[in-house]
């Protein structure tokens, strides 16, 4: 998804287990609400995770549906995983993959890549439209890697029982299981679902991480955290957490990758990359998505 501008997420230093509570601010996009968690103005990373947005849940009549025309990417991996409804994923490399609710559809950018999103087959029907999109920035060395997509199905991600709760790896290694999504970098990415009075540990060999509450309520270290909050994670404060309510948390983290220059929807290790990409996408020097010829212009800021 396009990198659109929204409100900046507010931010709390707390103490215990939680080292930054981020309150994602959202923006009505018109058929879309979304509601962004990274980056915020006192935490841009956590792990290689650069980019955390909640879409949804909208609903759409017969006929309306997610429009996100073609724009472009460099420096990071995407990741959208969905809850409910379905998006058709189309890109500069002739790849058209429709993504459905627990499968995961991985879009490396490395040297560029332009993509769309749009709604899928259920655009003929009423549809609900809810999930995450992420984007993790890619090691240095990774950074102009040639560009590639990959389609996961749902069936593919392992799920197990823990302290009552369900988890599914998404990326990384998480509670003994492996997930097959490709990661540049150490990662953990998982969804838990978790009825209420179920409790699960936070994982201790993690670098950086962070949860982000989707619905529900959820207590760590005797702070509660609502919808729309991501909890940052104490380095030296692992502990668990407790479902006050039946809740779906997401858990993400990974390896420290170092700064990174953020701008549209652009990641780098240097302004100087950034500026060519700008370039390039002006001048029309990325290659575009076959069979879809409009795109989103740069912006003027």
């Amino acid at each position: 998804m396009s990198y659109v501008e929204a409100a900046e997420p507010r931010c709390r230093e707390t103490r215990g287990s939680i080292e930054l509570r981020i309150e994602a601010q959202g923006k009505n996009l018109g058929d879309l609400v979304v509601r962004r968690a990274l980056p915020s103005p006192e935490r841009r990373m956590v792990g290689p995770f650069i980019f955390f947005d909640h879409m949804g849940p909208a609903d759409y009549p017969p006929g309306k549906g997610i429009e996100v025309r073609p724009h472009p990417h460099i420096g990071l991996a995407t990741i959208t995983y969905l809850f409910e409804g379905e998006i058709m994923h189309r890109d500069s490399l002739g790849y058209a993959q429709p993504i459905r609710p627990g499968a995961v559809n991985l879009m490396t950018a490395g040297r560029g890549i332009v993509h769309s999103e749009r709604a899928g087959e259920d655009l003929a029907s009423a549809s609900r439209l809810h999930g995450i999109q992420t984007w993790m920035a890619l090691p240095e060395t990774a950074e102009e890697t040639e560009p590639a997509f990959e389609h996961y199905p749902a069936a593919d991600l392992p799920e197990l029982e823990v302290g009552g709760a369900s988890v599914r790896v998404i990326v990384g290694d998480l509670f003994g299981r492996s997930s097959p999504v490709t990661s540049w970098s150490p990662t953990v990415y998982a969804e838990c679902r978790m009825p209420e009075g179920s409790s699960l540990d936070l994982p201790g060999d993690t670098e950086e991480l962070a949860v982000y509450v989707v619905e529900g309520r959820i207590r760590i270290d005797g702070d509660e955290c609502e919808p729309g909050v991501m909890a940052v994670i104490a380095g030296d404060g692992r502990g668990a957490m407790q479902a006050v309510s039946g809740s779906r948390v997401m858990l993400i983290g990974g390896q420290a990758l170092g700064h990174r220059h953020i701008w549209w929807n652009f990641v780098a290790t240097s302004r100087e990359r950034i500026a060519r990409a700008r370039r390039d996408w002006a001048e029309g020097r990325f290659a575009m998505v076959p069979g879809d010829d409009e795109f989103i212009p740069l912006p003027e800021k």
